[in-house]
């Protein structure tokens, strides 16, 4: 198949086959996934030496282990001999090594082969040589990101770059201090829609009058489809008889140590490409990471984060954790109705974009621009 390339408008999407086309799909494996720093883990839930986690990137099974001497490592999850995947869970722990289950050659927790049966007999085989294939690593707001390229891009320019465009002040995604934070609640999300129409879903408020009554009612200004959250420095303030961003505008807890009275009683969105969606609360951070797996199902993982001493209290965070779980829902439930549409022939050339949606119009061009090699001829 070979796909033409178009220059998208920002009144206009993409053509539905961008949703559906398993071609499509997998040349943003390649192009996307596997080129750019993708959220792997939260690096407190390897918490020892040994703890594993495995997650899919792109085409690649990832292994992420934490180090004897405390260093988060990751690793293509293929053993280097014929291939077996190395970790068939989805996490775990190991005392000293990582062995496949085949034909147990057996890697250190820094990747390298230091067993195999008869290797000594095989003197050919070189130990470094032939260890796991490391994959590159960055850690961020107290999560681990990895990048598959052979030359990863500028984890400032690509990754914090985000944070600092949408809060117009390097500091203040600082002042929130996530990588201190714990976990109160995570819920995974098996969404049978492209990985599109969730970043898109998330980057427009036009629907929420329609399908988010408890989030206008603590956000007013998102009533009116109002982007706010895209809108430099701007975060959408709380509703005059709103105590806390929880389900029914309660009170929620202590406003985080260093978050300035300027960012207290707001909320603030920021969109990491290609698959990461930080909210900013005065006293929590939720943090979503989306795992593409084909072309019309994305699974996603929502952290929400609390002072240590929250959660460690006990405290409940049902209210606080409730809001966002049914804008979730009802977010995933909008894209899963989408998707059907986007094979029908009345969205063949696509569909359109009213002006308060036009970061989707910069989205689909930012796309179209990192697949623009692979479009312009067939499809490897």
């Amino acid at each position: 198949m070979t796909t033409t390339p178009i220059t998208p408008s920002l009144l206009a999407t993409l053509p539905g086959r961008y949703y559906t086309d398993p071609d499509v799909f997998r040349q943003e494996q390649e192009h996307v996934f596997e080129s750019l720093w993708c959220c792997a883990v939260r690096s407190a839930d390897l918490d020892r030496p040994g703890a594993f986690r495995t997650v899919q990137v792109g085409r690649e099974s990832v292994v992420i282990t934490r180090t004897r001497t405390g260093e988060l490592r990751a690793f293509l999850n293929v053993c280097r001999h014929r291939g077996a995947r190395l970790c068939t869970e989805e996490a775990g722990e190991v005392r000293r090594t990582l062995q496949c289950p085949y034909h147990a050659w057996t890697y250190d927790l820094d990747g390298k082969l230091i067993a195999a049966p008869n290797l000594i007999k095989m003197p050919d085989v070189d130990r470094v040589a032939y260890g796991l294939i490391k994959v590159d690593l960055r850690e961020w707001l107290g999560y681990t990101w990895v990048c598959l390229a052979d030359e990863p891009p500028s984890f400032e320019d690509t990754v914090v770059r985000a944070a600092v465009e949408r809060l117009g002040d390097a500091a203040a995604i600082e002042h929130y201090g996530t990588e201190n934070l714990a976990l109160g609640k995570r819920i995974s999300y098996d969404v049978r829609a492209n990985w599109k129409l969730i970043v898109e879903n998330f980057m427009e408020c036009y629907h929420c009058a329609t399908i988010h009554p408890e989030l206008t009612e603590v956000l007013p200004e998102f009533a009116d489809g109002y982007a706010a959250q895209y809108y430099v420095g701007h975060g959408a303030e709380f509703g005059d008889d709103i105590q806390g961003f929880t389900v029914d505008g309660s009170a929620g807890f202590g406003r985080l140590p260093a978050v300035s009275t300027e960012q207290d009683r707001r909320y603030y969105a920021i969109t990491v490409k290609p698959t990461v969606f930080v909210n900013l609360l005065p006293d929590h951070v939720i943090l979503h990471r989306m795992f593409p797996l084909s072309e019309d199902r994305t699974v996603v993982e929502c952290d929400w984060l609390y002072a240590p001493d929250v959660v460690r209290s006990g405290a409940d965070l049902s209210k606080s954790v409730e809001l966002f779980h049914r804008v979730n829902a009802q977010d995933f439930a909008a894209c899963e109705r989408t998707q059907p549409a986007m094979a029908s022939r009345a969205y063949r050339e696509g569909g359109v974009l009213v002006p308060s949606e036009h970061h989707i119009g910069i989205f689909h061009a930012w796309l179209v621009e990192r697949l623009g090699s692979a479009q312009a001829g067939p499809v490897p």
